[in-house]
């Protein structure tokens, strides 16, 4: 077990997405991916330099060398938290894929929950590697990869149900990206997945963002596709990236 981690950035703003969407947070991007999804706007090569916010919320930024020892992480976060006292929710261990580093996240995850509670934002595959931090982390934020907008070379669905599975028990959401060519069938499909293991689990429908900064997909295809999925699911909700449309980081 490793104590240290390769960091892309760690940065202070408003979660965009899922279920705390609106929630102000301190986040932690890990390198490396087991996927490359066609939409997917973060750099996470991993490098001899991260960057780091150089006051929470500032939107500037510093370099710090790679790989950084989780006693340097865990100063970081605590002296955020000491700055701005009340006004980060939570710590949200994102990427890349986080679960790649599942080992030394077992090991620094207790650690800073004692700060602030945990939020992982995953794809949704790596399922042997959530048993192994599931229960250091608050909030699982899992993505189903669509292939209409992920693009992914191999289809998912198995692993994400065997890792909707796994988080069964866990504060878990599900979040779909969508976009004007995603079909009624691959809703369907993410509706059984999920009802095969738990109906009640919040489903979050997330139009398509383009490189543009416009919407992928209409007002109408939305409104259709959240009608297919609220008659099989108990909680349907319609978010697009706040952040961007904030202009946050």
């Amino acid at each position: 077990m490793s104590d240290l981690l390769y960091i892309s950035e760690i940065f202070s703003s408003i979660q965009g997405e899922g279920m705390l969407a609106g929630r102000r947070q301190i986040f932690v991007r890990l390198t490396e991916c087991n996927l490359d999804c066609r939409y997917c706007d973060t750099d996470f090569e991993k490098t001899d330099m991260g960057r780091l916010e150089s006051n929470p919320g500032s939107g500037r930024f510093i370099n710090i060398p790679q790989p950084l020892p989780l006693n340097k992480l865990s100063a970081i976060v605590n002296d955020w938290q000491s700055q701005l006292p009340g006004a980060h929710h939570s710590v949200s261990v994102t990427g890349g894929e986080p679960l790649i580093h599942a080992d030394t996240l077992a090991e620094w995850l207790p650690e800073i929950r004692k700060t602030l509670p945990i939020h992982l934002e995953t794809n949704g595959t790596m399922y042997s590697a959530l048993r192994q931090v599931k229960q250091f982390v608050d909030y699982i934020s899992m993505d189903i990869k669509l292939p209409s907008t992920a693009c992914c070379t191999e289809q998912l669905w198995d692993l994400h149900a065997l890792f909707l599975s796994e988080a069964h028990g866990s504060n878990v959401s599900v979040k779909v990206v969508v976009g004007e060519l995603t079909p009624e069938s691959e809703i369907r499909q993410v509706c059984d997945l999920i009802a095969s293991v738990d109906a009640a689990t919040p489903l979050f429908i997330q139009p398509l963002s383009m490189p543009d900064g416009s919407i992928g997909v209409t007002a109408g295809q939305i409104l259709h596709l959240q009608e297919l999925a609220s008659s099989r699911l108990s909680d349907v909700r319609v978010i697009p990236q706040m952040h961007k449309l904030l202009g946050a980081l």
